[in-house]
């Protein structure tokens, strides 16, 4: 017996396990499969009653309970943009757990969104583009910046570059020019590849008296993305600090209903066990 989970990182905020629910549903209807949504971390502490009254599920614990119920290969798909620790560390040792204690279950993880190895596939940064055009007043060319929230793997950051890369193609008509930046970062040289911070980016003389349009690459609604979030008090004191300055932002790269198409090419694949993340075979 087969069960599939869409998986996220898990947020204090009852908006991202709804949006996580959302996609679950949509993702089922489009491909036919039945998909659950559980978070790793964190979306447990919800109170029930601000997700129409009923908790959020946690991985590790649906994991068990599905192994004892009888399911024998768990699917994980992914709600990342690239290879952060959550997935290849967390993940991993969270499922050996489980499988020392059911032997029986298997478990694929598919990929996450963005696979720069694979094949060229636009389909993401087409969604960012159609999320700046929704900002685009069609009387200047912006300044487009693709913010994400910074990380201290290298490996994510690059996913971003690329994604940018992109989206300067898929704009290079309508944009001014098109750049990146990280909402924050860890101390040190050794998480420089972080830069710029969007602070700094939109404090910079070169923005001054300009139009920007942030592309967030957020995929729910959160305390860093989500409204009066860390994004928007940055904003904020930017354009006080830079009268001129006109900042505007995105819907998140996880609101457009095309992260669902990515999803289901994900699933498929993850279902026919190549190219996965993660494969963790039976025991027993």
């Amino acid at each position: 017996m087969r069960k599939i989970l869409l998986v996220d990182n898990g947020s204090l905020r009852a908006q991202a396990t709804l949006n996580l629910r959302r996609l679950a549903r949509a993702l089922g209807q489009a491909t036919g499969q039945e998909v659950e949504a559980a978070s790793l971390l964190h979306s447990y502490k919800i109170p029930a009653e601000e997700l129409d009254g009923e908790k959020a599920v946690s991985l590790g614990p649906r994991a068990e309970q599905l192994a004892e119920q009888g399911v024998t290969e768990l699917v994980i798909l992914p709600f990342f943009f690239g290879p952060s620790q959550a997935l290849t560390r967390y993940l991993p040792e969270r499922l050996a757990e489980v499988q020392a204690r059911h032997p029986r279950l298997a478990v694929k993880v598919a990929l996450p969104l963005v696979e720069s190895q694979a094949p060229l596939d636009l389909r993401l940064a087409k969604l960012l583009a159609d999320n700046v055009r929704e900002q685009m007043n069609g009387k200047s060319r912006p300044r487009v910046v693709l913010v994400d929230h910074g990380s201290p793997i290298p490996e994510v950051t690059a996913v971003r570059n690329y994604l940018a890369g992109q989206l300067s193609v898929l704009l290079s008509d309508e944009a001014e020019c098109v750049t990146f930046a990280s909402m924050e970062r860890r101390d040190g040289d050794a998480y420089r590849f972080n830069e710029p911070l969007l602070e700094d980016l939109l404090a910079a003389e070169t923005m001054a008296g300009s139009e920007v349009i942030l592309a967030m690459l957020f995929l729910s609604p959160g305390r860093h993305a989500g409204e009066g979030g860390d994004i928007a008090e940055i904003c904020a004191q930017a354009m006080a600090h830079s009268p001129g300055l006109r900042v505007a932002t995105t819907r998140l790269a996880g609101e457009h209903d095309g992260i669902v198409d990515i999803l289901a090419t994900r699933l498929e694949q993850g279902l026919a066990g190549t190219p996965l993340l993660l494969s963790l075979p039976a025991g027993g």
